[in-house]
């Protein structure tokens, strides 16, 4: 069973000095059907954004795309700059 179940986190990445005013929100949950599902939003800060919902019948291969996510949002420092802060 996949031990990240119903879970959500939210961060922003913010410098004002080189415009920078990002924002990802991700969900992993599970649906009616048992399917589990990861949601992604992500988009300027303010903006509609864009999103992708992703289904799995496996919740390792969920739990395995979370983690990828997760280190992903770890090195924005070195992709753009500045870090993402989690907000609650």
């Amino acid at each position: 069973m996949c031990e990240l179940l119903d879970k959500s986190w939210h961060w922003q990445a913010i410098d004002p000095s080189r415009n920078i005013a990002r924002d990802y929100h991700l969900r992993i949950a599970t649906d009616l059907f048992g399917w589990t599902t990861i949601e992604r939003r992500w988009g300027r800060i303010g903006s509609k954004g864009q999103s992708i919902t992703m289904a799995f019948d496996n919740g390792g291969d969920a739990e395995l795309t979370v983690k990828r996510i997760l280190q992903r949002r770890q090195s924005a420092v070195h992709r753009i700059g500045v870090g993402y802060r989690e907000l609650r």
